[in-house]
């Protein structure tokens, strides 16, 4: 039977409408399918966006998309109960295109990029659940969604981290608790006059930082981007770890907000949205098989998001894996062959690219991330430690290695230190 389209994608995120996009500039007569009222809708907040894999895609797309802020200075803050100790690293160069990185909100971000698949001649509808994969012996020739059976010669699951079409399709089981993590957000509305006084930024600069010890000893952090006209706020906690401590996320998410030091920096602010949402973090160790007869996988469907403690890279990683599928894809439909065979040169694409090189890279962080002492021992000792060094009450000082050792007593020893340090070569 005749295919209806040559490719369908489902799901309207980063990874789907890149895949959307890159096949309909190609000429593929695509369709894209997204389970929310509108592409993005079911997006509620977002984070920072590694700009290169999108840039190489639409070039200086900044110009044109709902884009926030170009971070311009990161900050990462070891936080106990009532101190913060921090180094900041700021740079022009970051402020000048091509940008290293600008905050987002998915929202409105997703929601341009589908518009972008229009412009490109591929068709996108919204409000429409895909029911299952439609399968001719061992391969995949469409979907069934809404009820009706729509043909294609190949579709790209892009559908999330609970992707129900990859389980399907039996390339993947769902993600077990100790390869995801669960990520709050809050949206913070602050107006753009107090933004830039209070972080020290102007014009489109923005800052964001990276919070650990905020966790309450679970496997996690925060995070705070500052937007045009509002803040970005949230943890994101091991899910295995959140289980075990017996932790609400919820809870984590207001300690952080209560902190002294970040209560400073979000003042005044109103509420203004919220979300979670599950992010795979198994690295290298948990992906999956990303294709079949007909099937790709892409973004957190197939587990593309790299942790390694001070950056958390997902955006990129998407992106780049739409654009390969649909490289992939291209290829196939040049032979006229959408088997397993042709279609492994997708992977076979991923590593050449940034994507499977920098999870094999990293592929240990995920086991080195485990260890608790991250969350609560060194964020309390070096607060405690540059308390030492900066009160002044009269009492005999101590030189910096004599300070550290008082500290360091019966909560870490020397040795146990030591290997800690060596186990950060996984990062």
């Amino acid at each position: 039977m005749e295919a209806d389209f040559e490719a369908i994608v489902v799901g309207a995120g980063l990874s789907g409408c890149a895949a959307a996009y890159s096949l309909a500039k190609q000429g593929s007569s695509v369709l894209l399918i997204e389970r929310g009222k509108h592409p993005g809708s079911k997006n509620v907040s977002g984070g920072l966006m590694y700009c290169h894999a999108l840039h190489k895609l639409i070039p200086e797309f900044w110009k044109e998309a709902p884009v926030e802020r170009h971070v311009r200075r990161n900050v990462i803050s070891l936080l106990s109960k009532e101190s913060a100790a921090s180094l900041s690293f700021d740079t022009s160069r970051f402020s000048v295109p091509p940008y290293n990185g600008y905050t987002v909100l998915l929202s409105k971000f997703n929601e341009w990029f589908a518009s972008k698949v229009e412009q490109a001649g591929g068709i996108v509808t919204s409000g429409i659940f895909v029911e299952n994969l439609l399968q001719e012996g061992d391969k995949i020739v469409g979907v069934r969604a809404g009820g009706e059976e729509i043909r294609s010669n190949l579709v790209i699951a892009a559908d999330g981290v609970n992707s129900g079409l990859a389980e399907k399709a039996q390339l993947r089981s769902r993600f077990d608790s100790g390869s995801l993590a669960l990520g709050v957000k809050s949206v913070l509305g602050l107006p753009r006059k107090t933004i830039e006084e209070r972080f020290n930024v102007q014009g489109d600069d923005g800052v964001a930082y990276t919070f650990l010890g905020c966790t309450s000893g679970v496997q996690g952090g925060g995070f705070l981007y500052t937007n045009k006209e509002s803040l970005s706020i949230g943890v994101v906690v091991g899910i295995g770890s959140l289980v075990e401590a017996d932790a609400k996320s919820a809870d984590l998410l207001d300690d952080l907000i209560s902190h002294p030091t970040v209560k400073g920096l979000i003042e005044g602010a109103d509420p203004l949205e919220y979300s979670a949402q599950l992010i795979p973090e198994g690295g290298i160790g948990a992906k999956p098989q990303l294709y079949r007869n007909g099937l790709l996988l892409v973004g957190d469907a197939a587990g593309f998001v790299q942790n390694n403690g001070l950056l958390l890279r997902g955006m990129d990683f998407a992106v780049a894996s739409g654009a390969m599928a649909a490289e992939a894809g291209k290829r196939a439909k040049e032979k006229g062959d959408y088997s397993a065979a042709t279609l492994s040169q997708y992977e076979s694409l991923l590593k050449e690219t940034f994507v499977l090189r920098d999870l094999q890279t990293y592929r240990n962080a995920p086991h080195f991330l485990e260890n608790p002492r991250l969350y609560s021992t060194y964020p309390d000792l070096a607060c405690d430690l540059m308390e030492r060094l900066y009160a002044v009450d009269g009492s005999p000082r101590q030189n910096l290695v004599g300070a550290a050792r008082k500290e360091m007593k019966g909560k870490v020893s020397l040795v146990r230190m030591v290997r800690d340090l060596l186990g950060a070569r996984a990062l």
